[in-house]
């Protein structure tokens, strides 16, 4: 297989970067053009909304690769351009121009989703830009409104509490954080809201907004605050591209090697891409971080016809309320949750609490709570598929030994 002797990259964020970086150590010598939206060169967008929403660190730590970087990566940068069309493997920028190579990765990721209605004063946390705004807010209120309370809806709570913020969160699901950590670890996750004095109003729906500091309840409940940010999910960026491509999953759809279906040189990696899912044999997508340098590893190996290395289980994290909150593998599509250690599902510390998900009595993902040591431990059962009886045995052997959660 002879690589192709252009590559455009389109979208300048993790996966986009990952995927040059990883054809570049692979021995790639072709040309490689990056066209990014933003101004921005390579940023990393979790610590948006903890480090530099904290104010422990400073926006520029967020670079992933400065301009001199992509420049050691030979990497031809178009930032600040908007890709608008793609016809083959023909980019067309916003501003008219064109860039043609013989192979097309697609890293667009998303943007954030907006409700209906929404004003344009209403915060939103997805881009740099975003997180300089909301922090210079933040400095200036007393009091905040977050709808939705996903993981990063619950990091801007952490945040907001420590500058002394009253805060409320409304929720449309029954817990916060449900997507990630299904309905029992939502209910752990629920008590670090609460305990850290924010206002939890779960199972209520937005029924419209007054203005930029006022929302009203389904049930006509007006509240207002000083700052209202919506942060109910993000949104594949595909706009922009012909209705053509297949769509699955609200993604583009890939198959396990990340190549866009029914094409021979355009793949996608990151939020934006749902690849084939052999477990359960669906497109699938998926927004975490690791997840991302994976398919850009896989990706760039495709496109060289080499072999990629064996994947790991996914892996996200949130830092909450003092706590680091930790999943490894998957908890969706499981049909039970058992609590390994800890006694956060009750009354007793969240902090060391872990729970297992269990499809078919198969251990798919683990979910810690201030536990980080104890989770890593359950990696190789995860990936082995080890059933209840051995995660309950090397759970009941940890606990005898005194394992500690940190």
């Amino acid at each position: 297989m002879t690589p192709p002797q252009h590559i455009v990259v389109v979208g300048a964020g993790l996966g986009g970067l990952r995927t040059i970086e990883r054809l570049r150590s692979s021995g790639y010598e072709g040309d490689i053009t990056l066209v990014g939206a933003e101004i921005h060169p390579p940023y990393d967008r979790p610590p948006l909304s903890k480090q530099v929403l904290d104010g422990s660190w400073q926006p520029d730590r967020t670079i992933l690769r400065d301009r001199s970087g992509l420049t050691e990566l030979r990497v031809t940068a178009r930032l600040g351009s908007r890709a608008v069309g793609l016809h083959g493997t023909t980019v067309t920028l916003d501003s008219g121009e064109v860039v043609t190579g013989d192979a097309v990765v697609l890293a667009t990721g998303t943007v954030a989703r907006r409700l209906p209605g929404q004003p344009e004063d209403v915060a939103t946390l997805r881009t740099l830009e975003d997180a300089q705004s909301l922090l210079l807010g933040l400095s200036r209120a007393r009091s905040m409104i977050i709808v939705g309370a996903g993981f990063i809806g619950a990091e801007v709570a952490c945040a907001a509490r420590r500058r002394g913020l009253d805060v409320t969160v409304i929720e449309a699901l029954p817990v916060p954080c449900v997507r990630v950590l299904g309905d029992a670890g939502g209910r752990v996750a629920a008590r670090l809201f609460t305990e850290a004095g924010v206002v939890l109003r779960s199972g209520e729906r937005i029924a419209g907004f007054k203005d930029g500091r006022t929302v009203e309840l389904a049930d006509g409940t007006v509240l207002s605050a000083d700052i209202v940010l919506v942060s109910v999910g993000a949104v594949p960026d595909l706009d922009w591209l012909p209705d053509t491509l297949p769509r699955a999953a609200d993604g583009l759809a890939c198959d396990t090697r990340g190549r866009v279906a029914g094409t021979s040189d355009l793949w996608a990696v990151g939020d934006a891409a749902a690849w084939w899912d052999v477990n359960t044999g669906t497109h699938r997508r998926s927004e975490h971080w690791t997840s991302t340098i994976d398919q850009a590893t896989r990706v760039a190996c495709d496109i060289l016809g080499t072999t990629p290395p064996a994947g790991t289980p996914e892996y996200v994290w949130s830092d909450q309320f003092g706590l680091k909150i930790q999943v490894l593998g998957r908890t969706e599509g499981t049909d039970e949750v058992v609590p390994l250690h800890g006694q956060g599902l009750g009354t007793g510390a969240v902090k060391g609490t872990v729970l297992g998900y269990f499809a078919d009595g198969v251990l798919t993902g683990v979910a810690s709570f201030g536990a980080p040591t104890r989770i890593m431990r359950y990696r190789t059962q995860i990936i082995a598929g080890a059933d209840r009886d051995a995660v309950l045995a090397q759970a009941a052997e940890m606990e005898q030994k005194g394992t500690q959660p940190t």
